[in-house]
Parts: C-alpha cells; structure tokens; sequence
C-alpha cells in the first residue's frame, strides 16, 4: 500500500513524495527496487537528499512489562543535490539490498503477522521530512522454506510470529532484534513440549538455525527452556531430506533434556550445534541428505488453515496496513537505528 503526505514541515505548498516498489515480495539479501516520485509545490525546492529507512515494529521485554516500539534497522541515501521546480515531476529509481537477517512476512502469500515498512524522508532546505511510508513483503529463502515445510510435514503448527527486541548469544546476529516464529508440537512431544519457537539468522554464506523448545511444567520441578543452534548453507537446498534433518534436531532438543532433565541449555554433539542464549533489550542474556520425503500437509497449508487471524495480518488487533501506517504516525521519536548505508 501507498501512503502519500504533504511534507509537514514545509507547510502548505510543499512537495509531495509518493515511493512506489517494484516487486510483490522479496528474500532477504535481495534488490529492494522501485522510484520515489516527487511532485514540486507552490516554489521551488533544493532536494538536499532522499534517504530510505526499513522500519519494523518491535516487541521489548523490560522490568515493567512488554512494550512494542519502531525501530529503523537500515537506511540508504538514494537520491539528493538537485532543485525540484514548482509543479516539477520527477522519478528517482533505487535498488537498495535487504539485510539477509531480514524478517519473514508470509508464507505462500499467507501473511505471518510480522510488518516491515520502508520510509521515505526527504532533506528540503535544510528541513527532514518522513513522507511516503510503503510496506515491505519478505519472502522466506529456499532453505527457510524448506525448513518450515518439513515442520509442517512433521506435524508442528504455526501459532505466531513477531520480532523481539534484544540479541541471541552465541550467534553472528547483526540486527538489533531477532524474529521468533512460534510453533505448536505434534502429538508425540505435546506432553513434554508446549511451544517451539524457531529463529533464522541468515548471511550471505549460509544461515543459523536456532530452536527453543519451552519444557512444559510438571515433568521436573518446573517448566523450563531448552534450545541449540544449527548451522545451514544455502547450496543444495532443495537436495536434502529435511524432515530427516529437522527431525533429529527437534528430537535431540526434546529428548537430551527429557532425559537429563538439566536446566540449562546444551550444546549437542552434532558438529554443528552450540548453545545459545537469548538476551532482551535492557538486560543480559538469559536464556536458541539424501533424496526427498513429503508426506501430509506441509508449514504451508498449516498457516493457510491454522493461523487464519494472522492471514490478515492481525498485530495489536490492527490489520497490517493499518500497523504500518501506526509506525509512521505513533512511534515517531520512539526508534532505535540499526546502522547506516548508502545506496
């Protein structure tokens, strides 16, 4: 959706900024392509500069509760240093790279809840303006997908996904939040596990996989967390049996603390787990083959028909258009930067 402002700060007769993107959606580490349009107000204007900002809507855990908040995780410089004419038309095209650790928005079409916008600001005469604010659709990467769809063949649910404030230990995660896609157990592990919770952290080489497995209370003194992290390439990723190899994650997870009943989380033999801890904003850390085999639904179908409400992007009981507009408008002031980079 577009969203087009007269720029506030220059009052009646200012331009107007409306940015347009190319694509429906796209995989993280991708071209971001599309143009900002500019049309000239009532004078002439000197555009200093077009700056890009991705921006998402961010849970933060803190000693009196949850709170959500915007945060601008990356921005580019796109444009600048020429004078727009009064009633002037002009386009300026861009391709910007999404950060591989950018979160997932859909599944199949299917949205996950989780929404990112990009927003366009605009130096004028020594005055900042954050006009156009469009929403971004992040697809998941080959191996995220064929991730999720094994889950989905092994019988996990998809419940809820949503971006935390904080950083995961143990990892080369670059973003200031992390994504937590939440995961109802099959039948076999419901009486152990209540939830799974699943994290990528992608990069160019290939992408950690971290899992938590929240331990249900009653079976040790208390409920408890365990997770570990894996380690994927994007090569050869639609040549693995990833309900083999997830498979013996989720059970390795599960069935080492069922066993043990340790309290702590555990760093697996498998050469590429290790632990983790994940770490919120404001505190320490403190707590992440061979040919194919697909039998019953996959992730897929399950968000289709499990997670209806979030079809439609339902976050804080607002449908995702409205969620982003509530970025531009609630949270001015109330953002974190995650670095910056020119175009």
């Amino acid at each position: 959706m577009v969203f087009k402002r007269l720029l506030g700060s220059l009052g009646v007769g200012g331009p107007s900024v409306d940015t347009v993107l190319d694509h429906g959606t796209v995989p993280p580490g991708r071209a971001l392509t599309g143009n900002v349009h500019l049309k000239g107000g009532g004078a002439e204007f000197d555009i200093e500069q077009i700056t890009l900002e991705l921006v998402a809507r961010v849970e933060a855990e803190s000693d009196d509760g949850e709170h959500e908040g915007a945060v601008v995780f990356d921005r580019f410089t796109v444009g600048g240093g020429f004078r727009l004419a009064e009633g002037e038309q002009r386009s300026v095209p861009f391709s910007v790279t999404l950060p591989w650790e950018a979160p997932i928005t859909e599944l199949h079409g299917q949205s996950l809840g989780v929404v990112l916008g990009l927003r366009t600001e605009l130096a004028v005469a020594g005055a900042r303006d954050r006009g156009d604010l469009d929403q971004v659709h992040v697809r998941p990467l080959p191996v995220q997908e064929a991730i999720l769809e094994a889950l989905g063949q092994l019988g996990y649910g998809f419940k809820s996904a949503d971006l935390e404030l904080g950083r995961i230990g143990g990892t080369g995660q670059q973003l200031p939040f992390y994504q937590e896609i939440e995961l109802t157990p099959p039948p076999e592990y419901a009486h152990v596990v209540s939830e799974v919770e699943l994290t990528f952290l992608a990069n160019p080489e290939g992408m950690e996989v971290v899992l938590e497995a929240d331990k249900r209370g009653g079976l040790f003194s208390e409920g408890h967390d365990a997770l570990n992290r894996h380690v994927v390439s994007h090569e050869g990723a639609g040549h693995r049996d990833w309900n083999a190899v997830v498979g013996s994650w989720i059970r390795r997870l599960v069935d080492h603390h069922a066993s043990h009943g340790s309290h702590s989380p555990h760093a697996y033999d498998d050469p590429y787990a290790s632990h983790v801890q994940k770490g919120h904003h404001g505190g320490g850390d403190h707590h992440h083959g061979g040919g194919h085999h697909r039998s019953g639904p996959g992730m897929g179908t399950v968000v289709a028909a499990g997670a209806a409400g979030l079809a439609v992007g339902v976050v804080g009981g607002m449908v995702a258009a409205e969620v982003v507009d509530e970025i531009g408008d609630a949270f001015e002031g109330d953002e974190e930067d995650g670095g910056d980079e020119e175009a």
